[in-house]
């Protein structure tokens, strides 16, 4: 599974309809697992984004599919950070010449 992270920004659609955010963010959550994926973890944040999630996909394609979904509906934008965990981190390293 590929860890991703990603920092989402509320569109003005969606800061408008936000009593409906604890909705949309159950049903991104069940779409996100419909597809073979796992919310981690999910964060309302204060300062330059308003969401931080982190979450889990089987493949970049599937990710992407995730994200394009996301972005269609119209209430938030993402920036995408690619994570790897201290074990996958250290195993890289260890590979460097």
């Amino acid at each position: 599974m590929q860890t991703y992270i990603l920092l989402m920004k509320l569109t003005e659609q969606g800061i408008k309809d936000i009593k409906n955010a604890p909705k949309r963010l159950e049903l991104a959550t069940q779409s996100l697992e419909a597809i073979g994926g796992k919310m981690i973890g999910f964060y309302a944040v204060m300062g330059e984004y308003d969401y931080v999630v982190i979450g889990e996909v089987p493949s970049d394609e599937v990710g992407m599919r995730f994200l394009l979904g996301l972005g269609v509906l119209g209430n938030v934008r993402t920036t995408t950070l690619t994570a790897f965990t201290r074990e996958e981190f250290v195993r890289i390293v260890e590979k460097m010449p």
